[in-house]
């Protein structure tokens, strides 16, 4: 990375922060982008330059972990395992969450105040599963008519682990870890422990 890339990325996280610390202590929708620009130093227009809405200021970390991860995935050799890299993929969007919590947990208690949080966070959840399940179904080995439909089902458990995890771990803060959380979801499932509906008769 340049030293132009480390400047734009500093100027980013120091947005970023600024505009946390703002809506933690007056509330998201009493913050507007000038006392946010003004915290961080800079003018509103490179403010949006960086973040089109107040939405995404909130929401960056939470993408970051999620498509982040995905970067990872789509970076593995073609033959790679696919129950192994979807493990690890969970493992890392978990692991970045887990290094800030105070940031996740304030994600979370913004999304239930506001509306258009909430509509924000649920749409970068499923372009995450969409882009997931794209990725899988490439992978798959043979290209059979199920493939579509294993690939969505595998991205979906993965996001509803994530969501899980995370919701359990925000809920409960002297709980277990996300680690231990993520390791009985995931014995859980091994185990056939999870009721699922029959089959059609």
């Amino acid at each position: 990375m340049g030293l132009r890339e480390l400047k734009r990325e500093r100027t980013r996280r120091l947005i970023s922060d600024k505009a946390f610390e703002l809506f933690t202590d007056h509330g998201f929708g009493r913050t507007t982008v000038e006392q946010i620009a003004a915290a961080a130093e800079v003018g509103p227009s490179t403010l949006y330059r960086y973040f089109p809405t107040k939405e995404t200021l909130v929401l960056e970390f939470v993408e970051h972990s999620l498509f982040g991860a995905l970067d990872w995935f789509r970076e593995q050799p073609a033959d790679a395992e696919l129950p192994d890299a979807l493990e690890q993929v969970i493992g890392r969007v978990l692991d970045l969450m887990e290094s800030n919590p105070d940031r996740v947990r304030a994600v979370y208690e913004l999304a239930g105040q506001t509306p258009s949080l909430s509509a924000h966070l649920t749409d970068a959840t499923w372009r995450w599963r969409t882009e997931l399940s794209v990725e899988l179904e490439r992978r798959l080995p043979g290209a059979g008519s199920t493939a579509g439909l294993t690939a969505k089902l595998a991205a979906g458990i993965a996001m509803n682990i994530i969501e899980i995890v995370v919701e359990t771990w925000v809920a409960a803060p002297d709980g277990p870890s996300v680690k231990d959380l993520a390791k009985n979801t995931l014995g859980l499932l091994r185990d056939g422990a999870i009721p699922l509906p029959r089959t059609p008769h």
